[in-house]
């Protein structure tokens, strides 16, 4: 049992992660736009700012767990919308909630990517630009692309942070595990709002799902809470695909 974070926790993947780690008698800290324990904006420098500062709070300044879940979808028209929550938004509370982290050690954080990631397009100079921290340049950027590969743009720079980072002095040296998931499509409201889109609809219906369907938020949730867990000690710097069988079909000679 302990204190996690997770933002996102609201809805979708991150009130079914939620759920399980309250089952679990752990005590879970909401950042969402409401109804959460801590309401902030992650968007905007000062939504995360207030974010962070909220979660220290409420935590006394130590976490046994922090998952980044919050997210929008590529239905959402604002390109630099779509890199400023995905990938700032996330990035940001890792980096500032770090030292709550270690002061629980060992500790572990999980952040919630993509199978996107991977598709033909993701990758863009926007990318460099978020793993270079240029979230001005990032935004710029994003308004240049279609909404599609902003979202696989954003969701790959973070899994690419989430791997650069694990292995380090400051992540795995200070006891803290960082993993990410790649969700693949799941029934959740983000999902939804692309199942309306008049274009990602019909691109979405017919993406392909070798064991068939949509996945369920508690199918991602049940991978995050195996990463926050004893179980996973020695996972540090995995991406874990739970996507239905979707990147292994499209990608099966990768490794």
């Amino acid at each position: 049992m302990g204190v996690i974070a997770i933002t996102g926790s609201a809805s979708g993947i991150g009130a079914a992660t939620r759920a399980r780690l309250e089952e679990a008698g752990n005590d879970v800290i909401g950042v969402d736009l409401a109804n959460a324990e801590v309401v902030a904006n992650l968007a905007t420098p000062a939504g995360r700012a207030a974010a962070i500062a909220g979660v220290l709070r409420v935590s006394s300044g130590s976490l046994d767990g922090l998952v980044v879940c919050a997210g929008v979808g590529p239905q959402v028209e604002n390109c630099s919308l779509i890199v400023s929550v995905n990938y700032f938004g996330a990035h940001t509370l890792l980096a500032g909630l770090r030292e709550a982290l270690a002061a629980a050690t060992p500790a572990a954080a999980v952040a919630v990517s993509s199978n996107s990631a991977t598709l033909p397009g993701a990758e863009t100079p926007m990318v460099a630009a978020c793993l270079a921290g240029n979230e001005t340049d990032a935004r710029a950027l994003a308004a240049t692309l279609d909404s599609a590969r902003v979202y696989g743009g954003s969701k790959l720079a973070l899994a690419r942070w989430v791997r650069r980072m694990a292995p380090t002095p400051e992540w795995a040296g200070a006891g803290i595990r960082l993993n990410a998931v790649a969700p693949g499509a799941v029934s959740t409201p983000l999902l939804q709002g692309g199942l309306d889109h008049p274009v990602f609809g019909p691109a979405i219906r017919n993406f392909p799902i070798p064991t068939g369907g949509f996945g369920d938020p508690d199918d991602i949730a049940a991978a995050i809470v195996f990463l926050l867990s004893d179980e996973a000690s020695f996972c540090c710097g995995s991406v874990l695909f739970v996507d239905g069988g979707t990147d292994a079909l499209l990608r099966p000679d990768t490794f």
